[in-house]
Order: C-alpha cells, then sequence, then structure tokens
C-alpha cells in the first residue's frame, strides 16, 4: 500500500486567496500599522499601499508565468533553482523556513498581547499573555492538523469578518460624510505625496503584504493549479493594494486631513476604535476588538499551513529528516512537520518569556523583522530566476511576462528591500546592535544554505541533483525525479 499524499485538487482559488489574504492580517495591519504610517507620510500613506500592491503585481506577472512551467512541491525554491542553479535554491529554501517560522512564531507574541488588551477594553481583567501564547500554538496546531479544506472554511469565515468591519467602518464614515471639510481626495495630490517621510512609509506598506507569494505552495492541493494559483495570486496582490488604500483613506476622511496626523500621534492604537465608535458605534469598537484577535489567529493559521508544506517538500527532497515528509493517512496534512513547528514555535515563545521579553515590542518585533525580510529577499531571487530561466528555455511565453516584468519587479524589490533595511527601526524599536543582527540573520542564513549545498554535493549527490527536480507529470510528489533542467553549480 502506497503512503498517503496531500489530497490532490482539494483547493480551489478562492480557498488559496483566502489563505494567502489571511496571512497578511488585514484588520491587524490596518489597526496596528496604518496610523504609524500616516504619522510619517502624512495624508498620502494611502498611495505607500498603492505603490507596493503595483510593485508586487509586475512581480506576479512574471512569477505566475513560470509557475506554468514548474510543477515541483518546492514552491519558491524550485523556481529560484531552475533560474539560479542548484546552491541558490538550496540557500533559498533556508531563507524560506527562516522566513515563514519568523512571521509565525513572531505573531504568538502578538496574540497574547491583543487578547491581553482585548479582555483589558471589554471586561477590566488582565489576563497573562504567556498562556494565550501558548493556547493558541496548541489551537494552531490543531487547525494544521486537520484537512486543508477544513483549515480554508475557517480562513474563509475569519477573513470575511474582519473585511467586514473595516467596510463597515468604511462605510460609516463616507455615508455620514467625514470629518471635518468633508471626503477629501487630497491624499492623491503630488504634494502630499511626494513627501519626505513616504519612503518610510513605502516600507511599512511592502511589510504589510508578506506571505501574499505562498499560492503556489498549494499547488499539489489546488484544482487545476495552472489557473487556481495565478489566478489566486493575481487577486490577493489587487485586493491587498486596493483595500489597504481605500480602508487608509476613509479613516483619514473620518478625522479630516488637517487633524488625522495629529489624532494618529495623540493615540496611534486606538485611531481605528476612535473613528469606528464615531461613525457606527460603541459595539463595532467592542467587535474590532475581538475580531483583531481572530484576525492574528487566522494569520497564525495560514502561515502555519505554509511552514508545514515547506518541511514536507524538503523532507522529500532529502534535505530535512525523512519523517517530517509524513502524510495523516485519515485528514491528508503534513502532520509530522506541523507537530515539529508547534514545538519550535512553543521553545521560541518560552525562550522569550523566561527572559522577560515583551510580547509585542520584542517577541513580535525582533523575530517579525527577519522573518519579512527574508520573504522580501525570496521575491527578489524569483524575479531574478524568471528573467534567466526564459533566456535558457524554449517557450512561447512573451517578453512582457519573461523579461519586462520579472526586471522591472526585481528592480523595484530592490528598492524595497532597501526600504525595509534601512528603516529597520521602525519595525523594531531597538537597539543598532539589535537591529543590525536581526537584519543579518538573512544573508547569514543564506551563506548557510551555500555551505549546505556544498556539503550536499560531495556527501549527498544523490540528494543534490535530485533538488527541486520535476516530478512525472501523473506523480503526487517529488518522488521518481527526472534530471532538472536548472543549472548545476
Amino acid at each position: 500500500m502506497s503512503a498517503p499524499t496531500l489530497r490532490k485538487g482539494t483547493l480551489g482559488t478562492a480557498d488559496i486567496a483566502f489563505f494567502v489574504i489571511s496571512a497578511a492580517a488585514p484588520l491587524t495591519v490596518m489597526a496596528g500599522v496604518a496610523p504609524i504610517a500616516l504619522l510619517l507620510g502624512g495624508i498620502g500613506a494611502p498611495v505607500g499601499y498603492l505603490v507596493a500592491g503595483i510593485t508586487l503585481a509586475i512581480f506576479a506577472v512574471g512569477f505566475t508565468t513560470m509557475s506554468r512551467h514548474v510543477r515541483s512541491a518546492g514552491a519558491f525554491y524550485a523556481y529560484i533553482t531552475r533560474g539560479l542553479g542548484k546552491p541558490v535554491g538550496i540557500a533559498a529554501a533556508l531563507i524560506a523556513m527562516l522566513g515563514y517560522n519568523g512571521m509565525e512564531i513572531g505573531v504568538y507574541g502578538l496574540l497574547g498581547s491583543a487578547t491581553a488588551d482585548t479582555a483589558h477594553a471589554l471586561w477590566g481583567v488582565d489576563v497573562p499573555w504567556l498562556p494565550v501564547s501558548l493556547l493558541g500554538l496548541l489551537l494552531i496546531w490543531y487547525g494544521g492538523f486537520r484537512s486543508i479544506d477544513f483549515g480554508a472554511k475557517l480562513l474563509g469565515v475569519l477573513l470575511l469578518a474582519e473585511t467586514g468591519i473595516l467596510v463597515l467602518l468604511a462605510g460609516g464614515v463616507l455615508l455620514d460624510g467625514g470629518g471635518d471639510g468633508g471626503i477629501s481626495f487630497a491624499s492623491f495630490s503630488p504634494g502630499n505625496v511626494f513627501v519626505p517621510g513616504m519612503a518610510a512609509v513605502l516600507a511599512c506598506a511592502f511589510a504589510a503584504f508578506t506571505g501574499f507569494e505562498s499560492t503556489v505552495i498549494y499547488r499539489r492541493e489546488a484544482r487545476s493549479p495552472e489557473r487556481t494559483v495565478p489566478r489566486a495570486t493575481y487577486i490577493a496582490v489587487a485586493f491587498l493594494g486596493l483595500f489597504y488604500a481605500f480602508v487608509v483613506w476613509s479613516v483619514i476622511q473620518a478625522f479630516g486631513d488637517a487633524k488625522v496626523v495629529q489624532a494618529a500621534a495623540d493615540d496611534p492604537g486606538g485611531l481605528f476604535f476612535s473613528a469606528i465608535t464615531t461613525y457606527v458605534g460603541p459595539w463595532a469598537a467592542d467587535l474590532m476588538h475581538i475580531l483583531i484577535v481572530t484576525s492574528v489567529l487566522a494569520s497564525l493559521l495560514a502561515f502555519h499551513n505554509a511552514i508545514n508544506r515547506y518541511g514536507l517538500a524538503l523532507a522529500e527532497e532529502g534535505v530535512l529528516p525523512p519523517a517530517l515528509g509524513r502524510v495523516h493517512p485519515r485528514h491528508r496534512s503534513p502532520y509530522v512537520a506541523g507537530a515539529a513547528q508547534t514545538v519550535l514555535g512553543a521553545l521560541v515563545v518560552i525562550g522569550f518569556a523566561a527572559a522577560g521579553a515583551d510580547p509585542y515590542a520584542q517577541l513580535l518585533l525582533w523575530v517579525n523583522t527577519p522573518g519579512m525580510i527574508g520573504l522580501m529577499v525570496l521575491q527578489l531571487l524569483a524575479a531574478l530566476a524568471v528573467f534567466l530561466f526564459f533566456r535558457r528555455v524554449p517557450h512561447q511565453e512573451g517578453a512582457l511576462r519573461t523579461v519586462v516584468a520579472p526586471l522591472v519587479a526585481a528592480v523595484l524589490l530592490t528598492g524595497a528591500i532597501g526600504l525595509v533595511s534601512y528603516n529597520v527601526d521602525l519595525f523594531t524599536g531597538a537597539s543598532t546592535g539589535v537591529n543590525v543582527l536581526l537584519v543579518s540573520l538573512v544573508p547569514g542564513v543564506f551563506l548557510l544554505g551555500l555551505l549546505l549545498a556544498r556539503r550536499l554535493r560531495r556527501h549527498r549527490p544523490e540528494v543534490y541533483a535530485d533538488f527541486a527536480a520535476e516530478p512525472p507529470e501523473d506523480s503526487p510528489g517529488p518522488s521518481s525525479k527526472p534530471v532538472s533542467t536548472s543549472v548545476t553549480l
């Protein structure tokens, strides 16, 4: 009897889009980060989210074009291997593990602090953050243990709830005619866009899209992946870019162009709650508090599922221990990889708690930052890989998709990584030494990956030779691989 595999043909376009958008946690990003963007860039902040969305849409053009030519389960590292060679692909795989684990594990600190804030705001109860975070680890483990369609349905409900409350806020503001001065479109005028703080706004905006590229991770479980994966990618980028810009602009209208920056300075954490209380009612503010917690849970589950599938793919490649490649016979989930990821998360969370760290300012921000930069570096490497891949293989794709889009995306992503790295103190609030260490983790892991590739080539040549190779057309996984078309360096 053959070993169980992931459940094929389960996820449609909407399901994959739910995973990607949920990972971005729109409500948490808006209520928690958008006020900082307003402080940094003024009323032109909505344009920053549009620019980030356009940049990532350009990246998606080449990325999704290449997805029609790559069937490997390895997602980004498979693409990068095809274009840039096995050493860079193996290094990219380690950066992916750093990126997705960093983005998820740090958010357990946010879960603890957000739940504590909600309990205090609604009931005046002080809740310790560590038990909440540990309970969250168990809930997310169970969500990942269950079948992928269970996770898709759950995320669909949670995502509709968190976006619904933001639509309710925007609708209340617009129906009431806004604050002082009425409805204004001054946010989009050049004088308010080309300001010194816009570079920092762009850094915040790019961070708000983190994880959008994870659509290809679900290729093996998608229905008609050649169509559903590109569609889900475009839907996620378009929705996030337009929705973020619209919501931030609506909140500006709630206070008025002349007063919103001061309101954000006076109470950044309460800006959205104040607006929804005024234009919808106190009950909506209470509901928003609760939905921020569920938004964080949805983000955790989305990243957890992505990490598990990366772990599964790397175990099947022979890079990680084979046990991580086991799939549950009933739920068809990578349950061993999920358990290992949960244990890793628990160790990091407990370690930060034992050190007396703040769950938000240190566990969330310090762990998320290298994860965020790592995923942006993956996007840059993938853009370069798209260009080089189509230079070497025969194809019928147009130059706009295979030359212009990936090169433009590479230039823009390089700028975005530079902005985030230069403004890293906005994300961490830490000392220069801590910031240097956090940013250095990404190139450090990349170098470690290159060394691992060298070791595999010398001591496990069969694993190195088959890394990220294409599976046969009828294969559910990457076993029995033919020779890869990537460059062997």
